[in-house]
């Protein structure tokens, strides 16, 4: 929906108007005008309103469009960790002495699991980000590819030289193992060290999801380190089409970490137990049959 003033255009827009606590939504913020004209984009610091944190952003983009007519551009990451539904104010574009204000826009923010009120109350604090040093951190990146590829360079000049004057023969390469066998090796440690018997439930969770997170990149070819919950989930929707079931516990796997992790919630021991159920009914499930035996159950 736009506004239309004069000779400018502004606009805002949610991706998703309904999320679970903790995931995240992208705010697009657009204003077109004339070449003469200047638009100022509005300026936020962490939060949009009480109850919605903005978690990144983009810079403005600018861009020129075929009627000659300029377009900024702004995406605003959103994120909240408060059962609500929220309502976003139209929001004002500043162009010289006049104002030109957006669309409104409402956020619904659903809490997935059920309280308990007995539990102690948990503040909830934003993560505080340390300011990166970039280029230091590239230096570094290139210093390590560079070392590592002369390392890398040396050992196959040595092999070759060895392997023509026959002293070192060519090593056969290890088959890779198979990535469910990795995901329940991983899975009987985790379950046999059962950290959150000592107070380390975020630890716990973090180690679940991140096996979890690392058999989806072997088995499927998804990235899931790489990507948040809502983004794994997703990736994973369609591959899970016909396992509804099993994609409903992923998610609430996925979810229940998430709010350890960053909203600091309290488990209590069954949901500890019933995430590394599923942890491991999500490796067996998704495990490619043998074709052997997919033939006898297809003639059985």
């Amino acid at each position: 929906m736009f506004k239309l003033l004069l000779t400018i255009l502004v606009s805002a827009s949610i991706d998703s108007t309904m999320l679970f606590i903790g995931d995240q939504t992208n705010m697009h913020l657009q204003a077109t005008c004339e070449p003469a004209e200047k638009v100022q984009m509005p300026v936020y610091g962490e939060s949009l309103i009480n109850g919605i944190e903005i978690v990144d952003r983009t810079a403005v983009d600018t861009t020129v469009l075929q009627d000659g007519k300029y377009q900024l551009s702004q995406t605003l990451t959103l994120t909240s960790f408060k059962d609500s539904l929220f309502y976003i104010n139209p929001i004002p574009f500043v162009s010289g002495e006049d104002t030109f204000w957006s669309n409104s826009l409402s956020l619904n923010v659903i809490q997935p699991f059920e309280i308990d009120s007995t539990l102690a109350i948990t503040d909830i604090k934003p993560v505080a980000k340390a300011p990166i040093w970039w280029w230091g951190i590239f230096r570094w990146i290139l210093l390590g590819l560079l070392l590592a590829g002369l390392a890398v360079g040396a050992r196959y000049l040595a092999l070759f030289i060895g392997r023509r004057k026959g002293v070192i023969p060519l090593a056969p390469k290890e088959p890779e193992r198979p990535a469910e066998e990795v995901a329940l090796e991983k899975l009987d440690q985790i379950k046999e060290q059962k950290i959150w018997q000592t107070g380390q439930v975020k630890e716990y969770h973090t180690q679940l999801t991140d096996v979890v997170r690392e058999y989806i990149g072997k088995r499927f070819e998804v990235s899931s380190s790489e990507k948040t919950s809502d983004e794994t989930l997703r990736a994973m929707k369609p591959i899970l089409a016909e396992q509804k079931d099993l994609y409903e516990k992923l998610r609430k796997m996925l979810s229940l970490a998430d709010l350890v992790k960053f909203a600091k919630w309290t488990t209590t021991p069954d949901e500890n137990e019933l995430s590394l159920k599923t942890a491991y009914d999500f490796v067996h499930e998704t495990t490619p049959v043998p074709e052997e035996e997919n033939e006898k159950m297809v003639n059985k």
